[in-house]
């Protein structure tokens, strides 16, 4: 069973973020820059929030503010949802649908390790598919296994 820290080792513990008091603009630059869609809230060393492109369209766009003058601290989501490392992809993948949340920070002892995405989960899920397709198509022609040939 693959775990978080599975697919962190996959893409990397990189953890972009920004502080509540720089604008929405510069976040949206960063964001943009790195071609990732949420970033941490880091305050005084400590994780505050997260704000992400769906916070962007929906407190922002809708409600008529300037992103060039807006905090970060004023939109982004406090109530973080989060994952330790040794849980299952299954568990992850469970948490993100119900929380209605596509980037989650993932936790290993304690301090933040790394931000996986949905796409993430669904990527490792896919190429375990695909292995564990190889392993059986190679079971059933009996391919790579001596003397487990079917007759």
């Amino acid at each position: 069973m693959l775990k978080i820290k599975d697919v962190l080792k996959r893409k990397g513990s990189t953890i972009c973020s920004i502080g509540p008091n720089e604008t929405v603009h510069k976040a949206l630059e960063v964001m943009a820059e790195k071609d990732i869609g949420a970033l941490m809230v880091i305050d005084e060393g400590k994780v505050a929030g997260i704000f992400s492109e769906r916070d962007y369209a929906r407190k922002v766009i809708l409600k008529g503010k300037s992103s060039k003058e807006t905090l970060i601290g004023e939109l982004m989501t406090r109530d973080v949802y989060s994952i330790g490392s040794d849980k299952s992809i299954e568990e992850c993948l469970a948490l993100m649908t119900t929380a209605h949340i596509r980037h989650l920070p993932v936790y290993e002892d304690n301090h933040l390790a790394g931000i996986v995405t949905l796409g993430d989960i669904a990527t490792m899920i896919i190429e375990q598919q695909k292995v564990t397709i190889n392993v059986l198509e190679n079971y059933i022609t009996g391919i790579g296994y001596p003397g487990t040939a079917i007759t």
